[in-house]
């Protein structure tokens, strides 16, 4: 049986829970989030908790869907209420970044200047040499932060480049302890 699908969960007071069908709404001060249940999973809402449980028998498939559903409400219900955020670090010279009314233009070191439209409900901050971005929904925040970082990957020897806030950067030795050897 799934350990995370039996948990139940709670939702904040300023958060609505509508179910209809197979399609679970969240509506919060952040925004309205959307999930679809499987055909194998129910949801039931009650006393300011949702319960997600099985509709037949737990086959290995159903077992699998089982949680992962129950972390798509969740993520849901944490979005509208409180929203997510990923911290992106830029390292490196002539490595920078800036607001243009809510777009983020950047500087990698190419010939031009990198424009990033952000998505509908997705905000940028920029602070020095990091760039925080907003939103309600968990994968479309982690996709952009993802689309952001491939434009200049953290390189190995000097680390320039961008980075995920927490992401160590394996560094390599240079040439100079190479020829020590």
């Amino acid at each position: 049986m799934s350990r995370i699908g039996k948990q139940p969960i709670s939702v904040p007071s300023d958060v609505s829970i509508t179910i209809e069908g197979s399609l679970i709404q969240a509506n919060g001060p952040k925004g309205k989030l959307f999930t679809q249940l499987p055909p194998e999973i129910k949801a039931d809402h009650k006393d300011g908790m949702v319960l997600v449980s099985p509709v037949g028998n737990a086959t290995k498939r159903v077992k699998s869907v089982w949680g992962l559903t129950r972390m798509r409400i969740a993520n849901a219900v944490q979005g509208a209420h409180q929203g997510f955020s990923k911290k992106l670090i830029l390292e490196g010279i002539g490595i920078r970044a800036q607001l243009e009314g809510k777009a983020l233009v950047l500087s990698l070191g190419f010939s031009h200047p990198v424009r990033v439209e952000p998505p509908e409900g997705i905000t940028f901050l920029v602070e020095k040499n990091a760039v925080t971005i907003l939103g309600p929904d968990k994968h479309m925040v982690g996709q952009v932060a993802a689309s952001i970082r491939g434009m200049k990957k953290p390189e190995p020897y000097k680390g320039a480049g961008i980075r995920y806030e927490n992401e160590q950067v394996r560094r390599k030795a240079g040439k100079k302890a190479a020829a020590i050897k």
